[in-house]
């Protein structure tokens, strides 16, 4: 696919999906909205990307929503009427929500590895990916609060799971800066690496592992888990025995068998 504000690759099992504004501080403008969404259905979709690596090109990962969509908001919900205008504006906020929850919604495991800074709609994409890495460089903050709005496209309802409400709430009423050392330390990224280079190197190399992995597997993982998110435990095991009893005895089970005791690797379809 061609995008104007992404550079996707593929290599070996692993899409890289990075933001490519890098003039503009990787600002997520309304073309790279919509193309994040189109990106994490290309990656749904092609049976040979088996993982998905989120990053961003140049100093930042990205310095969030452009404010030119902002101010432009105006011009696209005009209305004479009060009612549909603010129906207009809703609507808009919900298709911004859609986009991040598209990755939620690929089957796909997306991590991000975030180098510099990470701002505002930044942690809203990251909050929505499987997984989260930075280096020892970046920096992460709800900025919102600053410019007098409420975050509103996932980072109020996704951040407080990974982090706890407490400090959640502190950063959302705060908009504080947390380093990277930090961010790991609050459990909002996996693990902190020391450099941008060793942030690629590690990152890459956890996505190899899992593309490695029986992709039905996988994908049944990332379904369970995102699930278990969101509904009881008695609803999540009733689930995944339906989902084993539909998806358990594959390919990818025997494969795995015969290879363990064969002592190799086994090699799974895509």
């Amino acid at each position: 696919m061609e995008f104007s504000t992404l550079a996707v690759s593929l290599d070996a099992n692993v899409a890289t999906i990075a933001l490519n504004r890098p003039d503009k501080a990787n600002a997520m403008s309304e073309p790279m909205w919509y193309e994040i969404e189109q990106a994490m259905q290309w990656l749904d979709e092609t049976p040979e990307a088996r993982v998905g690596v989120l990053t961003g090109r140049g100093k930042y990962f990205t310095s969030g929503i452009d404010l030119s969509l902002l101010m432009g908001l105006g011009a696209k919900i005009e209305d004479e009427d009060d009612g549909r205008r603010h129906e207009k504006l809703r609507r808009l906020i919900l298709r911004l929500q859609d986009t991040l929850t598209s990755i939620e919604r690929c089957r796909k495991p997306v991590l991000a590895a975030v180098n510099g800074a990470c701002i505002g709609g930044g942690i809203d994409l990251v909050t929505a990916c499987d997984m989260r890495y930075c280096s020892s460089n970046a920096y992460f903050t709800v900025k919102e609060i600053d410019v007098g709005m409420t975050a509103d496209v996932g980072t109020l309802q996704r951040l407080p799971r990974l982090i706890g409400e407490g400090m959640a709430r502190e950063l959302a009423y705060t908009g504080r800066r947390v380093d990277g050392i930090e961010a790991q330390k609050i459990h909002l990224v996996n693990r902190c690496f020391e450099t941008p280079e060793a942030l690629e190197a590690g990152v890459m190399e956890i996505a190899r592992t899992i593309a490695a992995k029986s992709p039905l597997a996988i994908r049944g993982c990332k379904e369970m888990i995102t699930y278990g998110r969101d509904h009881s435990v008695a609803d999540g095991l009733n689930y995944i025995a339906t989902w084993n009893a539909a998806m358990l005895l594959s390919k990818d089970l025997f494969e795995a068998g015969a290879a363990a005791m064969q002592k190799r690797d086994p090699v799974f379809r895509d």
